[in-house]
């Protein structure tokens, strides 16, 4: 698998409102595979809402008969995860070879599925003798190349990822052989000669870090914006989406997915996985659970998102452990190839699944955060939070508690709390400052933050709550480390602010 990730939101290559998305609580979510035959699969649910459900593979994993068989019926389109790639399929110049990605294909066709051809036209995974081309030479040899690859794979692959990861993390253009030798008219050049040898192929541009609103996935949106202005033939925007709990959901998935589809582009979720230090435990799976549901659901409500391949199904072959060690469990299967809480999130934002229930789902609550101070080293902590129900049904906010973490450094041991301002009413809202069993770094107290009565409705929030606290001899905090602690000035999901009903973990990681 790829071996490039230098960010938070990692992928193997070739592999501003509220987040839409909800959070089942793990416990609940477990489903088995003969739940799946009865409920229809995966890829039958996506089909229903118009979309595709796909997954990932390799020719080493194919003759594995038990994963191939939930290869074959769980996923109704497959991308070959390097068989296609150019150091497979052009090892040296002019010699070609498909014989793993025929494997890969064939495959498809005797299970009904469609292949996404994965890629044509990337900067790793290359054969040394394209870097070694002078720069006069590289554009024929690329133009080439393309034309007999997706010559050989016209009528058998759907859509081609032609362009994969052109930019770097702040949105420049990422130095390759190509760049190099043609600038970025590399990439229209590469567009025209697929769909010169495959006109009915649909084209696209695919990369990691794109997901969410920022500086990359604006340096995408040009791009695509001025190769359409030019009558470039272009039909999609990929969004890799390989994600990690520590690092929060992407921002404004769906906002940013809807603006790419406002172009008259196709937007597909290409390698999803959410991977998570290991060992794995009850709140990382919540928040894995969290993710991947969001996922989902955020293509869903794009029409012009067509589906959602996940970056190979099974933990048994995921890619993350080699690449990044101490993390991994990343998809939705475990290495037993059994469904873990994730699947049956995905099950249930498809439509597989009642997602209702008395008093709604509590587990479809998440909370954001803001800072309201900036001193960081002031008498008072500041926190301001909010609730988002993510959900279809109303939740009943009387069992839910919220918790954030801070560390009290020297002074008093005893404290006051208080709610200043919230639109549902200060008196509805319980607050008191907790002593940590079994203190942690930048974790020895949290604030509690309950309620005395309310629901929310499905897309609700409850609105800010301004919160704070000091210590009863007005000692200085020191916030610059506490756990729950950001500098952001405005609303964004809390993966270190924990939700819980009923006192379990429905959001969030403890520390």
């Amino acid at each position: 698998m790829d071996l490039v990730k230098r960010c938070r939101h990692s992928r193997t290559g070739g592999l501003p409102t509220l987040l839409a998305g909800a959070l089942a609580l793990a416990t609940t979510l477990m489903a088995g595979p003969a739940h799946a035959a009865q409920q229809g699969t995966l890829h039958e649910l996506a089909a229903a809402q118009g979309k595709y459900f796909g997954s990932a593979t390799d020719n080493p994993e194919l003759p594995d008969a038990a994963y191939a068989a939930t290869l074959g019926s769980e996923f109704g389109q497959i991308t070959p995860g390097n068989s296609m790639k150019w150091d497979t399929t052009e090892p040296a110049q002019g010699q070609f070879s498909f014989a793993k990605g025929d494997v890969v294909a064939d495959f498809a066709q005797q299970h009904g599925q469609t292949v996404r051809g994965h890629t044509l036209v990337w900067h790793n995974q290359l054969p040394g003798w394209v870097g070694a081309l002078p720069s006069a030479q590289v554009e024929a040899a690329m133009t080439h190349h393309i034309t007999e690859e997706a010559t050989h794979y016209r009528g058998v692959v759907s859509a081609w990822d032609v362009v994969n990861e052109p930019f770097n993390e702040d949105g420049t253009f990422r130095a390759s052989p190509f760049y190099t030798a043609m600038g970025s008219d590399y990439i229209a050049t590469a567009l025209r000669a697929a769909h010169a040898a495959d006109p009915d192929a649909k084209l696209y541009i695919n990369d990691y870090n794109v997901e969410g609103l920022g500086a990359k996935s604006d340096a995408m949106y040009d791009l695509v914006s001025e190769l359409l202005d030019e009558g470039v033939p272009l039909d999609g925007v990929g969004m890799q989406a390989h994600l990690a709990v520590q690092y929060g959901f992407p921002y404004q998935m769906q906002a940013n997915m809807q603006r790419f589809a406002d172009l008259g582009l196709d937007v597909a979720v290409t390698e999803l996985d959410v991977r998570m230090p290991l060992p794995a435990d009850a709140a990382k799976t919540a928040a894995q659970t969290s993710y991947y549901r969001q996922a989902t659901e955020a293509c869903l409500a794009v029409a012009r998102c067509v589906g959602i391949t996940v970056w190979d199904y099974t933990d048994k072959y995921s890619w993350v452990p080699s690449t990044f060690p101490g993390e991994g469990a990343a998809n939705l299967y475990d290495e037993n190839l059994l469904p873990k809480p994730a699947y049956s999130a995905v099950r249930t934002a498809l439509g597989g699944d009642d997602g209702g229930g008395e008093g709604g789902d509590p587990g479809a609550l998440k909370a954001q955060y803001r800072s309201s101070d900036s001193s960081v080293g002031d008498n008072q902590i500041k926190p301001g939070l909010q609730l988002v129900n993510t959900g279809a049904t109303a939740v009943s906010l009387t069992d839910v508690t919220v918790r954030y973490w801070f560390s009290s450094e020297n002074g008093a041991s005893t404290y006051s709390s208080w709610c200043d301002w919230t639109p549902i009413g200060c008196s509805t809202v319980t607050h008191r400052v907790v002593a940590v069993s079994t203190p942690k770094a930048g974790a020895d107290h949290y604030l509690e933050v309950g309620f005395g009565s309310g629901s929310l409705a499905p897309g609700a929030t409850t609105g800010e709550i301004q919160l704070r606290l000091n210590k009863t001899d007005w000692s200085n905090f020191n916030e610059s480390d506490d756990y729950s602690h950001g500098t952001g000035s405005s609303y964004a999901d809390a993966s270190r602010i924990a939700v819980y009903a009923g006192g379990e973990l429905i959001w969030g990681i403890e520390p």
